[in-house]
């Protein structure tokens, strides 16, 4: 018996591993992409469709400065997940939150990435979320 309890904490050790693994990749990635929309943005590419009588209507321009800097934090974020310390996930939790509430308020102005970008943000959430801290190793 005592053999299955250990197995099992070695289990949850490797998939708590695994999530932190998942999450700091996921926030590079998206994050990267984020990034590139943000130049868009403030290039004001014609990429962004201006939607009018919107309810939240911003300019295109600071509207990716906003993204390119969290997407910046994201990067940074994900690749201090590498290691696993409580601050980047919570801090990681934090910026994935902020980059859900930002490609929401961007719906209409680029809705298929937009919904991609929320789906892939509330994935790094839960993964940072499910992990407790003393199924962390290092």
């Amino acid at each position: 018996m005592a053999q299955t309890i250990h197995h099992r904490s070695e289990g949850a050790q490797a998939a708590a591993g695994g999530l932190v693994v998942f999450a700091a990749v996921m926030l590079i990635i998206t994050g990267v992409m984020d990034l590139f929309r943000g130049i868009m943005g403030i290039a004001e590419d014609d990429i962004f469709v201006r939607t009018p009588n919107y309810t939240f209507q911003y300019d295109v321009t600071g509207w990716g400065w906003f993204h390119l800097i969290l997407g910046a934090v994201a990067i940074l974020v994900g690749v201090s997940l590498f290691r696993a310390p409580l601050w980047a996930r919570i801090i990681g939790i934090a910026v994935a939150g902020m980059l859900i509430i930002a490609n929401f308020l961007s719906l209409p102005y680029y809705p298929v990435w937009s919904v991609i970008c929320i789906a892939l943000y509330a994935f790094v959430i839960w993964a940072l979320c499910v992990v407790k801290r003393d199924t962390m190793t290092g």
